[in-house]
């Protein structure tokens, strides 16, 4: 138990705190003799989990010292963080929590941060600038203005529109900040940098990069031709669980490792990347922390599929049907036996049998080692967490599998369709006890007028083309089995619909 009075994180700081009573690791590295090599777009909790975590360790462990990162925050939302981060050197604190106990770390590896909406001319500057190599992001899917039915670049976007359309001194959107860098290094003579993803989406770097390409063909065709031939867009699959930071947490930070962290980050002890050797212009080592770099882009969407389908397709298949039945954590509904029944079985029975091999893994185990991890109980991952923007979550981790099981003609996909019934009603707003909540979605006002417009009816839902292609609308056993779990749902409610879906 650390002393009553938490130490104040910052540089100055540091010392105090590896010299505590509770032991903390903190970063053995100058942070004042680096040089900020990559930029990241959406400093939120995964990013200090993930990459940033995997840096401190080059910095710290091997002497790297050309790849310190400079946050960015394009969002209104982001000025917290830069609030949080800014008066703390940008240093911060990863709890790592199991059921063996729990371990506190401070990350270095962030050395400053910038907040678009204070000087968007900063921000591109930055990319722009020849010490940066890598512009990583996580922006969620929401944030790549892609279309899933077409593929496309979402060019009526009212934001995209405004890009294209302006002098790019204050863009929208985030291809209006690579654009405008890049631009910037093209007349330069420099080379562009690389555009790493880091979200969870299937080909991440194809789809960063088609999204891209057409934006910047719609601005200038030879600044596209140059970014098509001589840019980089690794493909990647990132994994680590991390629930959002509580009030709880910084007080039990203070209290058991006596550090005051305006926003440390929660995480489990697993993680994992798996990315192309795809860069521009030089990266890391990241296999000395790690990291499994493959040499091409097959190798990663093998690991993406056998994640997204399994892990995120978990996740997103429990979590409207557990906030409708009242569940908070996700431990609380692995420890109820017709959820933890109705997850193996999807698992299982629906999605396993699509998934590619992968020489040396064992699904199998990995499906063991998904339910150990959703059952971490330290964690306290919120189920309200797994709800946040269904509109990109379904078309990536359910949608694909259940649209397979239909080119099969197998339609083994009773349980995907529960999920795909389950967030239909949860968009209607309103739940079991008809108590209205807040929806967290992009498409959150379209989507809820259209829930309530088609009641316990999958239409008119179904027919927005974005999200929904014309395989799943015109498959009848896909739209009779959506059309009984929704009528379940809202006559007998979540968990009495669910037990009809476990075996």
């Amino acid at each position: 138990m650390a002393s009553s009075s938490p130490i104040k994180l910052n540089n100055q700081n540091l010392a105090l705190v590896s010299q505590g009573a509770a032991q903390v690791q903190t970063p053995s590295f100058d942070r004042n003799d680096v040089k900020e090599g990559i930029v990241h777009i959406g400093v939120g909790g995964f990013h200090r989990a993930h990459l940033a975590v995997y840096i401190d360790g080059l910095m710290g462990q091997f002497g790297v010292r050309d790849w310190a990162i400079c946050g960015v925050g394009l969002q209104p939302f982001d000025a917290a963080m830069k609030d949080a981060l800014v008066p703390q050197d940008c240093l911060y604190t990863v709890l790592e929590r199991a059921a063996t106990g729990s371990k506190a770390r401070v990350i270095g590896s962030i050395t400053s941060f910038l907040y678009a909406l204070d000087d968007p001319e900063a921000v591109i500057a930055k990319m722009a600038h020849p010490d940066t190599r890598i512009v990583s992001m996580t922006i969620t899917e929401s944030g790549y203005h892609y279309n899933e039915n077409t593929h496309q670049l979402q060019v009526e976007d009212p934001d995209i529109v405004a890009d294209l359309e302006s002098d790019l001194k204050a863009p929208q959107t985030t291809y209006g900040y690579l654009y405008a860098a890049l631009a910037r290094r093209h007349a330069a003579g420099l080379k562009p940098f690389t555009v790493l993803s880091c979200d969870n989406m299937q080909k991440n770097g194809t789809i960063s990069r088609n999204m891209l390409l057409t934006f910047a063909r719609r601005r200038d065709a030879e600044i596209a031709a140059w970014i098509e031939k001589e840019g980089g867009f690794p493909n990647s699959m990132v994994d680590r669980i991390t629930p959002r930071t509580t009030d709880t947490d910084k007080t039990g930070l203070a209290e058991s490792f006596g550090i005051q962290d305006n926003w440390p980050v929660v995480t489990e002890p697993f993680m994992q990347w798996v990315v192309e050797d795809a860069f521009a212009d030089g990266r890391p080592p990241f296999e000395k922390v790690g990291v499994q770099v493959v040499s091409n882009v097959s190798q990663v969407e093998k690991y993406e599929c056998h994640k997204l389908r399994l892990l995120n397709a978990s996740h997103t298949a429990m979590s409207y049907a557990a906030f409708l039945g009242g569940f908070t954590y996700v431990h609380e509904v692995m420890e109820n036996p017709l959820f933890y029944k109705f997850i193996c079985n999807m698992m299982h029975q629906e999605v396993k049998p699509l998934l590619p091999a992968i020489p040396g893994v064992d699904i199998d185990k990995y499906c063991d080692t998904l339910l150990e991890r959703f059952a971490n109980p330290t964690i306290m991952d919120q189920i309200t967490r797994l709800t946040l923007n269904g509109s990109g979550k379904l078309p990536q981790f359910i949608m694909p599998s259940v649209a397979e099981q239909i080119m099969a003609g197998t339609h083994n996909f009773r349980r995907l369709t529960f999920c795909t019934a389950s967030w239909f009603r949860y968009l209607n707003g309103v739940d079991e006890n008809g108590k209205e909540y807040f929806i967290d979605d992009p498409m959150a006002e379209e989507l809820k007028a259209l829930a309530v417009k088609g009641g316990d009816k999958p239409y008119p839902l179904l027919d927005v083309k974005m999200l929904f292609g014309d395989d799943l609308r015109g498959d009848k056993t896909f739209v009779d089995e959506l059309t009984s779990a929704m009528a379940n749902l809202y006559k007998d409610g979540a968990m009495a619909t669910l037990a009809k879906y476990v075996d």
